[in-house]
């Protein structure tokens, strides 16, 4: 039976110290309420992954880096390697986000280089795909997300593809003014799961956790994650806020 994930990620905010306070916000009400079989992750800022591992019982709460490098080691001035990442503490690594591919020009031969490290360190990718407006105003979003697939992760084996959690971000959604039904989540994530058994099998597909990350928060939480296809979210500004992201874990 695949995972129910719900995973936190937290972008470019928040201070060390108001990491470590949330991170323990969340542990402690996870540790109180329960998290019902729910896999809960926390994608902090790189500067934060080794002191939120020390704050939190990593027993009920995994830790991701929210990208890592395309190379393993040399002289690449400010990037952090997959190596890097897992000698923090981390076990996942978010890769392919919009935000990446958008403002810092990630393609899938970058992504792929990334994905062979990320698996090569013992790390879990989460691994994000989706299209923008334009797309989707042309009806062309499923073509345009199984491309995706067929030039990154499709390439790896089904041993290593078992390894990986796969992101749908609906961008056309994010910031635009649109907002995404709970039916387009679901039509988007079935989709996604049959063109993952085309080419890795049935098996392999049921067994994929596949999140939804297109602005779920404590309103909508319950009625997408009802979706028989919709495995959890990859959660971004209601992450930031502890009361939310237990609301959001605790909608299963």
């Amino acid at each position: 039976m695949r995972q129910k994930i719900v995973a936190g990620n937290w972008k470019c905010n928040t201070t060390l110290q108001e990491g470590i306070e949330l991170a323990k916000a969340v542990d402690a009400t996870v540790a109180e309420k329960g998290a019902r079989d729910v896999v809960v992750i926390l994608g902090t800022p790189f500067t934060h992954i080794t002191k939120v591992v020390e704050a939190i019982n990593t027993g009920r709460i995994g830790v991701a880096a929210q990208n890592c490098a395309s190379e393993a080691k040399g002289a690449y001035t400010g990037e952090v390697s997959a190596a890097m990442v897992k000698s923090t503490g981390a076990e996942y690594v978010i890769l392919g986000h919009s935000e990446r591919r958008q403002y810092y020009g990630e393609t899938s031969g970058i992504l792929n280089k990334k994905l062979a490290l990320a698996l090569e360190n013992g790390l879990t990718p989460i691994y994000c795909c989706g299209e923008a407006l334009e797309v989707r105003e042309a009806g062309a979003q499923n073509e345009f997300v199984k491309q995706q697939l067929a030039e990154t992760v499709f390439t790896l084996s089904p041993e290593d593809f078992k390894k990986i959690v796969i992101a749908y971000e609906p961008i056309w959604a994010i910031g635009t003014g649109r907002t995404a039904t709970s039916a387009q989540a679901q039509e988007m994530h079935a989709f996604l799961r049959g063109t993952i058994a085309e080419k890795y099998g049935k098996e392999i597909a049921d067994g994929t956790s596949i999140l939804y990350g297109g602005s779920c928060n404590p309103k909508n939480a319950k009625e997408l994650f009802a979706n028989p296809d919709v495995d959890g979210g990859l959660i971004g500004g209601a992450s930031l806020k502890a009361e939310d992201f237990i609301e959001i874990i605790n909608a299963y």
